[in-house]
């Protein structure tokens, strides 16, 4: 999909402050309100910007814990993959969930309260069921994210590249 700068520039500052108003959004991105709405809501409608949402600071709401558990499924098939899957993104502790290759099947992003929290989530929950044949947990010490992505540049048409 080709974004132009001011998309890039739109979705820039809705990615830094989607709370900010349409005019705020226009006057940062030198432009007017019309268009400011226009753009965004065409972003919306080609899916590019999928939704919002409120940022939670996790201690405060009593799971200042984060680890990552890597898990393995056996057997390895697509009813019991994605059965899993369902299962463990519906987790109040689970905050990610990737379906991964190589070693393990998933990487489950969870916070908890304490290292009892975590310890009762993996043996209490992980490990009871049938299809977890090994977990791995790794403690999160601290858990930097970017807050804006930037689109990745367009690919050249095949015409302008540069034979060899």
């Amino acid at each position: 999909m080709e974004l132009d700068a001011l998309d890039r520039a739109l979705l820039r500052e809705l990615q830094n402050d989607a709370r900010q108003t349409n005019r705020e959004l226009a006057q940062r991105t030198g432009v007017s309100p019309s268009t400011s709405l226009e753009r965004v809501r065409a972003l919306r409608e080609r899916g590019i910007i999928s939704g919002y949402h409120a940022a939670v600071d996790l201690e405060a709401v009593g799971r200042p814990v984060q680890a990552l558990i890597s898990v393995r499924i056996r057997p390895p098939s697509r009813p019991v993959i994605e059965g899993f899957r369902e299962w463990a993104a519906q987790l109040p502790e689970t905050i990610g969930l990737f379906v991964t290759s190589g070693a393990h099947d998933f990487l489950i992003h969870v916070a908890v309260p304490d290292t009892n929290g975590l310890y009762a989530f993996v043996i209490d929950r992980l490990t009871e069921r049938r299809e977890v044949a090994d977990v791995q947990s790794t403690m999160v010490y601290e858990h930097a994210q970017s807050r804006c992505i930037d689109p990745a540049p367009a690919e050249r048409p095949a015409s302008s590249r540069r034979r060899r």
